[in-house]
């Protein structure tokens, strides 16, 4: 996937400058090396990030490419954000064995996911579901679901899209009802804070009605402090020139779920940000902060 993603992008740039030449530098993160660890007990908020962001710290190379869902919220000094491209759909969806939806699944099914956000949410909806950790990159995943006794998986159709594998699934789930991890379906293009040159090459391939949604995203996610190790989606869109933002904060279990949405005139980066903060303390008052202080208090206090 982030080689597919490195290319899209190099394309995009070739695209907007002819003359341009391109070289793509792979970086294993520690995220794509350990396999084994369920991500939320894995503590560190750049586990697939770090190594690149060193390496552009460092100019051994001029950007990165980043899945904007696993990029951390807040950036480390130095960086900035030069571009966001076009968003592919957000949604999750659900690759059945025999073609099932969510609600059709068996009683007890076991299903797969590598997420607290989409488990909490399954389970909101369906209790009896027997939720299992998996991990890997898509095929891995896939290949794991053929192979056991799973009855389905939940992944992004974003990246199953972008594979070529998007005839396997078998049920779209609504983003506005069961909410995508933010940033989900976008790319992130980062580079060094104050080198113009690449910030005015990538400037075409900045998207703002994009840049503009996954910002309220971001921010609600940045102001809850929440990350993998907690249950949070939201889904930011502009309709008719109205930003809309939908949040949600889950328990574990799923048994209590908090979810809001909120609504802005105007659709600019600054009120973005704004709105997400608004929808992160709105949630709190309703309970939010509590249930992320009790899966605090429980979580692993250190790296695995």
């Amino acid at each position: 996937m982030a080689l597919w993603q490195a290319n899209h992008v190099r394309d995009a740039l070739l695209d907007a400058h002819e003359s341009l030449e391109v070289k793509l530098e792979i970086i294993h993160t520690k995220g794509d090396l350990i396999l084994q660890t369920p991500l939320h007990k894995m503590l560190d908020k750049g586990l697939f990030t770090k190594e690149i962001e060193s390496a552009l710290l460092a100019g051994t190379i001029d950007l990165a490419v980043h899945s904007l869902k696993d990029l951390p919220t807040k950036l480390p000094d130095g960086l900035a954000m030069a571009a966001i491209g076009k968003r592919e759909d957000s949604a999750d969806v659900l690759i059945g064995k025999t073609g099932d939806t969510l609600a059709g699944l068996p009683q007890g099914a076991p299903v797969l996911t590598g997420s607290l956000r989409r488990a909490a949410q399954m389970l909101d909806v369906r209790s009896d579901l027997d939720i299992r950790p998996v991990r890997g990159n898509v095929a891995t995943r896939l290949r794991k679901l053929d192979e056991s006794d799973a009855a389905a998986i939940i992944l992004a159709r974003a990246g199953l899209v972008r594979l070529g594998l998007g005839d396997r699934i078998t049920h779209r789930l609504d983003p506005e009802t069961f909410l995508p991890a933010c940033g989900q379906g976008a790319l992130g293009i980062e580079i060094r804070d104050g080198d113009t040159d690449v910030a005015d090459m990538l400037a075409p391939l900045d998207d703002m009605p994009t840049r503009v949604a996954v910002t309220a995203e971001r921010t609600f996610l940045g102001t809850l402090g929440g990350g993998c190790q907690a249950p949070i989606g939201a889904f930011g869109r502009i309709e008719n020139e109205t930003l809309l933002l939908t949040g949600m904060v889950a328990s574990l279990d799923g048994r209590r779920l908090i979810k809001r949405q909120i609504t802005s005139d105007e659709s600019t980066p600054q009120s973005a940000a704004t709105l997400g903060r608004e929808l992160a303390e709105a949630v709190c008052l309703e309970g939010a902060r509590e249930i992320l202080d009790e899966i605090a208090a429980n979580a692993p206090k250190h790296p695995c």
